[in-house]
């Protein structure tokens, strides 16, 4: 056989195979995914995102054959806790939690229901109690977690102002996400030298005193994932600068919304990892069967308006590496 027959058989073949890829997803009903998040903010948006584009990439499309309910509960548990109980009538293929209150309201809801359920850009699964262990856990929950590297933020932070003697961390004390991070920073702000401050507003209105009460008291600011802080990114950003003191977030998306930096995880990466899951439950593995992943490597993400209002110079292996927004 002529080289130019293999090589046209061969494309027929491949032909041939896609064709019935194509009949498989055409002939079999559409699959339904459940999609729902705590806050709107950058992050879990980029999640969302993320996540549909993987599940497209892996030939999930959205309006073909994948169906997408999606809900907001806007920072309130009690719709949390509604749109969870409309998700377990619902029976969908796969429910997505974006965030810790999220997952938690979801896997309250579902119970002993064999729904598979995928949580995202949570920080704590296990002390959440989502799932019993990172590996080897049972039952219908699996997902990516997001930990943020506290220690090698706090280093960051030093790497960025070496000046730097107090830091101030705005959370609020009712975040599970907050909560779990809290000692680490304590331990690893103390590891750089910094003395911590902390200011925690309780609820959305509280936000600004909070920041204000900073002021003059740090030489900089740091946010760990609060979903209440991280959804008020652009007016906390925008005080902050206000008032000359940098602004670092543990999550990249908030400096998109205006902080000045984060060593931290793409959140787009975040989605395609969670997608990347789904698309393996929708293929039929079980959960269980799935360990708890991460979203992989840590990038450096620099806003440019807040660091050229601060007038900061950016150290030369910062600015070749850096993201900026």
């Amino acid at each position: 056989m002529s080289k130019a027959k293999i090589i046209k058989n061969s494309l027929k073949a491949l032909l041939i195979s896609l064709s019935l890829i194509s009949n498989i997803f055409a002939d079999s009903p559409p699959q339904h995914i459940a999609i729902t998040q705590f806050v709107e903010h950058v992050a879990a948006d980029a999640v969302r995102h993320g996540l549909l584009e993987e599940l497209a990439q892996m030939g999930y499309r959205e309006g073909e054959n994948l169906t997408v309910t999606f809900e907001n509960a806007q920072g309130s548990t009690t719709t949390a806790g509604q749109i969870a109980r409309k998700f377990v009538s619902l029976k969908p293929s796969v429910i997505v939690a974006i965030t810790t209150p999220s997952a938690q309201s979801i896997v309250k809801a579902v119970g002993k229901e064999s729904i598979p359920i995928v949580f995202s850009a949570v920080t704590d699964p296990v002390g959440a109690g989502l799932v019993s262990s990172l590996k080897n856990h049972e039952g219908n929950v699996t997902g990516v977690m997001d930990a943020p590297p506290i220690k090698e933020q706090m280093a960051f932070i030093k790497t960025l102002l070496p000046a730097v003697k107090t830091v101030g961390v705005l959370y609020n004390p009712g975040d599970n996400g907050s909560i779990a991070s809290l000692e680490t920073i304590r331990e690893q702000a103390k590891v750089q030298g910094l003395t911590v401050i902390e200011s925690t507003p309780i609820k959305s209105s509280d936000i600004q005193a909070a920041v204000l009460q900073l002021v003059g008291r740090v030489d900089a600011i740091y946010v760990p994932l609060d979903n209440m802080i991280v959804s008020a990114m652009s007016s906390v950003a925008s005080l902050a600068l206000t008032h000359g003191l940098p602004l670092f977030s543990a999550d990249s998306g908030s400096v998109e919304s205006g902080a000045l930096a984060c060593l931290g995880y793409s959140y787009v990466q975040t989605g395609h990892k969670t997608g990347e899951i789904i698309s393996e439950i929708l293929k039929g593995k079980d959960p269980a069967q799935i360990d708890v992943a991460s979203p992989g490597t840590t990038d450096i993400f620099i806003n440019r308006h807040a660091l050229e209002k601060l007038k900061l110079t950016l150290p030369e292996a910062v600015r070749t590496q850096a993201h900026y927004f």
